[in-house]
């Protein structure tokens, strides 16, 4: 771990008790700052007590959204190691998005040194309950001061930690999701690959109308012919029809989703037929009637792995599985979880140890 200068918070925060954690509600101590500036490149990397951040009121990211994060967890096994959950692979998704964004690439070997400090540092932050953890949000935002469009000429990386509870109060359980053909949130050459503010402002009407009308969250369709699966306002998607899990491909307006990705090995790992394909939602409804669609899921960092129970388009609502988990969503939640925390075999090696804490 590299030798980061820590300024240590004179003002330790009560750390909370475990149950009744919410989701990002909590921060800690510390946060990990770096700057970038045109010519320099980043320089000035250090750990300082977490605290409010002074910008102009010109500050480019607040007119244009240069801005990008990442999001990814610490979890703490019942051993009393702390683990990172895949962090090599959030760090490259964290430079993919800068590359996108015409953002300079922080590099990767950095971020990763960013993560393993921090959470050493706050390490005491990270909770023991089950289904807990420590959620990081690595992010970048540009900093000129002055109102132009144009990619900016210096920028800002920040990474908090934050002890997390389930993302949905529902916890794992069945959640309805409704398909939107009004509401679009990416097309090819945009910016839906990258993980970037942009492309949650733009879910946010979608994710509304969903509430409003009784769902939990919103299937986003394609931008063109809004026929074709693309995926859920915070998740990617994934559903059985007989012996075949499909998922929609990355084609540039999907995020290449780090859970999303584990799922798919483990279940190649385990023989089952997965196909990367455009699906449309005609195709799913009809699966749905038949009793053909027998499970369907979303994936994500936040939730790990959320069955649908229930899937609303135009109207009509599908029952999946009889409104239960199925064996093999279950089995997917189980096992990344139980790699997550230290439980059970990590044979692609995904998790990693933090270090203990300095001083």
């Amino acid at each position: 771990m590299a030798d980061f200068p820590i300024t240590r918070t004179s003002h330790p925060k009560p750390k909370p008790a475990d149950e009744g954690l919410a989701f990002g509600r909590l921060l800690t101590d510390h946060m990990f700052l770096m700057d970038y500036t045109e010519g320099k490149g980043w320089h000035a990397p250090r750990i300082v007590p977490y605290g409010p951040i002074s910008m102009d009121p010109a500050t480019t990211v607040l007119h244009y959204g240069q801005a990008i994060f990442d999001g990814l967890k610490a979890f703490r096994g019942a051993d009393g190691q702390v683990r990172l959950f895949r962090a090599q692979r959030h760090a490259e998704r964290f430079a993919r998005s800068a590359k996108i964004m015409c953002m300079p690439e922080l590099p990767v070997d950095i971020v990763r040194q960013s993560f393993d400090a921090l959470v050493s540092v706050d390490q005491d932050w990270v909770p023991r309950a089950p289904g807990t953890s420590l959620y990081l949000r690595p992010t970048i935002i540009a900093t000129d001061v002055m109102l132009g469009v144009h990619p900016a000429h210096s920028y800002l990386y920040f990474l908090i930690l934050s002890p997390v509870g389930s993302y949905y109060k529902e916890g794992v359980k069945p959640v309805r999701i409704l398909a939107s053909d009004k509401h679009v949130r990416a097309v090819k050459g945009g910016l839906g690959e990258a993980k970037t503010a942009a492309n949650y402002a733009a879910s946010l009407a979608g994710q509304r109308d969903a509430e409003a009308a009784g769902y939990t969250q919103v299937l986003y369709l394609d931008g063109v012919e809004r026929k074709y699966l693309d995926e859920v306002g915070t998740m990617n998607i994934m559903l059985r029809i007989g012996d075949e899990v499909i998922t929609p491909p990355l084609a540039g307006t999907i995020l290449d989703g780090v859970t999303r990705n584990s799922a798919l090995t483990l279940l190649r790992d385990w023989g089952v037929k997965v196909s990367e394909r455009p699906i449309s939602i005609d195709e799913v409804m009809q699966a749905g009637r038949d009793g053909r669609l027998q499970e369907m899921w979303g994936t994500g960092t936040a939730a790990v792995v959320s069955p649908v129970g229930t899937l609303g388009y135009r109207g009509e609502d599908v029952t999946i599985n009889g409104g239960r988990t199925g064996e093999l969503t279950q089995k997917l939640y189980d096992t990344i979880t139980s790699i997550q925390y230290g439980r059970g075999n990590d044979p692609h090696n995904w998790t990693s140890l933090v270090p203990a804490p300095r001083g």
